[in-house]
């Protein structure tokens, strides 16, 4: 079986806490662990939802899937990371999205219940599952801003100055795909890289498949204020 204590240590949810105190709370609640085969469905949009899941191994994706056939990656997920923080609490309560597992993967799934009853028990998980939330909540904003510029430039300006005071750098490093960046600004992915050419030959940016380097911060400021 995998080693899930040193897994979850990499988990935002059990973040400060040593594999030894992991240990000991898993053995106070109860817990789920399936597995998944490459492009199997984890959950279904309008699913209920009552459990946090953290993958264990692999990787997974949310997707919307819209009535025409098409499919947009919202995001990945990877091993050490949680979903469906924000829904279990929500008055909904249901999977807004598709998840899908990317490759063969493991997802251990803990009931909204324990959730409680970990965050009563240990003050450690109280505090990173609000800043958990907190960072979601300010993610989905930041998103939100991001749809609301009418321009491809714009869009890509504004994740930029977002990128450089996040990282502190004038190179950006992708953390996405060029496709599950054109798909979180909503757009194409020949228009993407046609809008980066562009801005390119402007003297605005260079980039490679790795990284975006910003030639010009007043210029990228300018471009929307």
């Amino acid at each position: 079986m995998d080693n899930i204590e040193k897994i979850l240590t990499k988990c935002f949810l059990f973040k400060g806490l040593s594999e030894k105190h992991i240990v000991k709370l898993l053995q106070n609640i109860n817990y789920q662990i399936k597995t998944f085969s490459k492009n199997e469905t984890i959950a279904i949009e309008g699913e209920n939802c009552n459990s946090i899941g953290i993958v264990i191994k692999g990787s997974i994706e949310v997707q919307k899937i819209y009535p025409s056939g098409k499919t947009i990656t919202v995001s990945r997920i990877k091993e050490g990371d949680s979903f469906a923080e924000v829904i279990i609490f929500s008055d909904v309560h249901k999977y807004p999205s598709t998840i899908i597992a990317s490759n063969n993967s493991k997802v251990m799934f803990i009931s909204k219940t324990y959730i409680i009853e970990l965050c009563k028990t240990n003050t450690y998980i109280l505090n990173n599952f609000m800043e958990l939330l907190s960072n979601k909540i300010f993610m989905l904003s930041t998103k939100l801003k991001n749809l609301s510029y009418e321009t491809i430039r714009d869009k890509i300006c504004n994740y930029l100055l977002e990128e450089y005071n996040r990282q502190n750098s004038l190179t950006i490093k992708l953390n996405y795909t060029k496709k599950e960046l054109s798909d979180q600004f909503g757009i194409p992915r020949p228009s993407l890289s046609r809008e980066l050419i562009k801005m390119k030959k402007d003297g605005l940016i260079d980039f490679d498949r790795k990284s975006i380097k910003i030639l010009n911060v007043d210029k990228i400021e300018n471009q929307l204020f």
